[in-house]
């Protein structure tokens, strides 16, 4: 299930208790308590009044966790929430194992499970590292970088991507660096962006014949781009699957022990 349909839940249930606490339950308590105070002339000891007060257990923890919970709700969908990066798609930017902190405010507020946008701001912009929900599978996050903006005609062929009919600037790096000894490591400008990609030079490749991405639309394709499941196969990303910008990486963990020491901005 969602996990943000479980914590739009979770922040329901807890609220309406605590509410129905303050509103009806809460008042009851007093009122029985008044009552029996008024039936001694002694009256109650503080142990006795403090049972009396006493909330259940479901308003406790309602009380107690409404308040983080609908924090970790409002944080998550409309400020930040992190990621980790499942696959290899997009080395050399992110690695395995990289958890990555994505702008959900980048492109405008969207609310949460709908995913309805309700504020605009900017658009994605060639060279952005975006997060968005698969077209073939909603449930699912991908990660690729923006290639193709709304009214971009676009081809790739031979390894080399061409926008508007220019080729995209690129530069060879290295043959066979000892990180990825069967590719070769290239500097790519995406308008102002400069990144690093993979291509492995004896892998011919998918071949993009010339289309043009429809308004609405995005798309993508992954740095490691021999080994990306990326537009090239399945399509264009529609707005509405957009889920924000990544924009640092601030903990890697493939298995081992958790490292903080490769903490960086995402270009």
């Amino acid at each position: 299930m969602d996990f943000s349909l479980l914590l739009v839940i979770a922040v329901a249930v807890t609220g309406l208790v605590w509410l129905l606490d303050l509103i009806l339950l809460r008042p009851a308590r007093r009122r029985q308590l008044a009552t029996a105070e008024a039936a001694t002339t002694e009256g109650l000891d503080q142990e006795t009044r403090a049972k009396a007060l006493k909330e259940p257990w479901p308003v406790d923890y309602a009380r107690s966790f409404f308040p983080v919970l609908l924090v970790v709700l409002l944080l998550r969908s409309f400020l930040v929430e992190p990621f980790q990066i499942p696959s290899g798609s997009m080395r050399p930017t992110l690695e395995i194992g990289d958890f990555i902190l994505v702008n959900k405010y980048a492109y405008g507020l969207r609310l949460p499970v709908t995913h309805t946008r309700f504020v605009e701001m900017d658009d994605p912009k060639r060279g952005d590292v975006m997060v968005f929900r698969f077209p073939n599978e909603p449930s699912v996050n991908f990660i690729k970088r923006v290639v193709g903006l709304p009214g971009d005609t676009l081809r790739y062929e031979d390894k080399q991507l061409y926008i508007n009919g220019e080729p995209v600037p690129k530069r060879l790096l290295e043959e066979g660096p000892s990180e990825a000894p069967q590719e070769w490591l290239l500097e790519e400008q995406l308008g102002e962006i400069s990144h690093r990609i993979y291509n492995n030079p004896r892998d011919t490749g998918p071949r993009v014949r010339e289309l043009v991405v429809p308004d609405g639309h995005y798309f993508t394709m992954g740095d490691n781009r021999d080994h990306s499941n990326d537009s090239r196969y399945w399509g264009f990303v529609p707005e509405e699957n957009i889920v924000g910008r990544a924009f640092a990486v601030w903990m890697q963990w493939d298995g081992g022990l958790p490292s903080f020491s490769n903490v960086r901005r995402i270009h």
